[in-house]
């Protein structure tokens, strides 16, 4: 069984369940790896066969669109025991957060087999299916990248760019972040400078999902982007560090098939640029029980 969504892009936790002994051999067709806000829940449990990868070591180089190089991704991934054949499946907690990023490097550097496990860590420990503790390793092997995938990757000079079209640009933060008061503890303070993208419209990543983590049904997801849908120019979607945008841009784009681009650089990036305009909100873009 597959996910309730009609995408190849997305895997249940009970097709998992039913498929973890293709996770846990030496055999690099599969590799399942949880990605997380917090890298310490790995080592509370972890679903057996699946490896690590600490988003903030090993992803990024930096906050502010600062992908990991090409020749330390490679290694990564090789010590992972991924091969460009390989079928990924990532998951995390956060309802995929850091996972969902994580994804999106994959596609970035133009891996085709990649999936998402729908609902993350949470679901899976929902349904009670089973855990295990200890680290996990398989041989090393040999990842080669060749270029990158441009198409989903948003860059602010063309942002800044295109503010006087009609271009959708989604905030996917929460109300507080986008009228431009402080973030919530929980949330990096990256910058001085608080707001949002002019013309962006807030729509809080946790729109997409249900409360066990699970994605919406695809009737109820266009109904919540619908609006921000254009045929003809590429969907924008940002947050303050790239992670929960990569939820945003994986609805749009895998789930949806809409040409969008996850800015990265968001927030953080924009914000530090004095030249790049801010708007800030007095009323808020939606409840706060919406998020």
């Amino acid at each position: 069984m597959t996910s309730h969504l009609d995408s190849d892009a997305v895997r249940s936790a009970e097709w998992v369940r039913n498929h973890l002994d293709r996770f846990r051999t030496d055999d690099p067709d599969y590799r399942l790896v949880e990605v997380d806000m917090d890298p310490d829940v790995y080592d509370d449990w972890h679903i057996p066969g699946a490896v690590q990868i600490d988003w903030e070591e090993d992803i990024i180089d930096g906050l502010g669109g600062n992908v990991v190089a090409p020749s330390e991704a490679e290694s990564l991934f090789g010590d992972l025991g991924i091969t460009r054949d390989t079928t990924v499946v990532v998951y995390g907690d956060q309802a995929n957060w850091f996972a969902g990023h994580a994804y999106w490097v994959l596609n970035y550097y133009q891996h085709d087999n990649i999936q998402l496990l729908d609902g993350g860590r949470r679901h899976w420990r929902l349904e009670g299916y089973e855990q295990t503790q200890g680290d996990v390793e398989y041989p090393s092997r040999e990842y080669e990248i060749d270029g990158t995938n441009e198409d989903i990757r948003g860059y602010k000079e063309d942002i800044m760019d295109s503010l006087d079209g009609d271009r959708p640009i989604i905030d996917v933060r929460n109300p507080q972040e986008y009228r431009g008061e402080k973030p919530p503890a929980e949330i990096p303070n990256t910058t001085d400078r608080e707001g949002h993208i002019p013309t962006a419209a807030n729509v809080p990543w946790g729109k997409a999902v249900n409360a066990d983590g699970t994605f919406k049904s695809e009737s109820e997801l266009r109904e919540i982007y619908g609006e921000y849908i254009d045929p003809d120019r590429s969907t924008v979607a940002y947050c303050r560090i790239g992670e929960r945008s990569s939820i945003t841009w994986f609805v749009l784009s895998e789930l949806l098939g809409v040409d969008a681009v996850n800015y990265d650089g968001s927030w953080t990036e924009w914000a530090a640029d004095d030249a790049a305009p801010v708007e800030k909100a007095t009323e808020p873009a939606l409840k706060e029980g919406d998020f």
